[in-house]
């Protein structure tokens, strides 16, 4: 995908500014406003709100607490092992929490925990592909390029959802 068919759009969130990222077809990045992987839209990408209306309205009703599951249609663009990797983090349901072993177990890889680690810091859609749902062996809130604040509001957050659903 060349960077003039690429879009982006702003979502004012309780976690600040997300910049949302595609094209017609799908979302390919959604990008915290602070953190270690924060950025902005590149030279080449054109701004159209319209065309992230529904994950615009699909990240409000997450945030409502009244959407358990997205279902804006995502383009993944990693390795292949980053995008199997991605897929199966989709399946970790709200309200819920995993660790990079457990992952790294599911993956049908038990010795990759760093490479999961790797793959789960890459994530170019972060809520909607919920790396924050992943905590070290520990229980500890373990690195988030959105932040830790940002990752424990979430987890909180997506607990009340939860609660309230009886997921």
């Amino acid at each position: 995908m060349s960077d003039a068919s690429i879009c982006y759009a702003y979502y004012d969130s309780p976690v600040g500014r997300l910049l949302l990222a595609g094209d017609e077809q799908a979302l390919t990045l959604i990008s915290f406003p602070a953190g270690s992987r924060a950025r902005g839209p590149d030279p080449g990408w054109r701004r159209d709100d319209a065309m992230f209306a529904a994950a615009v309205r699909e990240l409000e009703e997450y945030f409502a607490g009244d959407r358990l599951e997205f279902s804006v249609p995502l383009q993944l663009s990693g390795t292949e092992f980053q995008n199997a990797y991605w897929t199966l983090l989709q399946t970790v349901r709200l309200g819920e929490t995993t660790t990079y072993g457990a992952l790294a177990q599911r993956i049908g890889r038990p010795k990759a925990s760093r490479a999961v680690g790797a793959a789960n810091g890459a994530n170019p859609i972060p809520i909607i592909i919920p790396c924050h749902r992943v905590i070290g062996s520990n229980k500890s809130l373990t690195g988030f390029g959105g932040g830790i604040e940002t990752k424990r509001y979430l987890l909180d957050h997506e607990s009340r959802i939860a609660a309230n659903k009886g997921s």
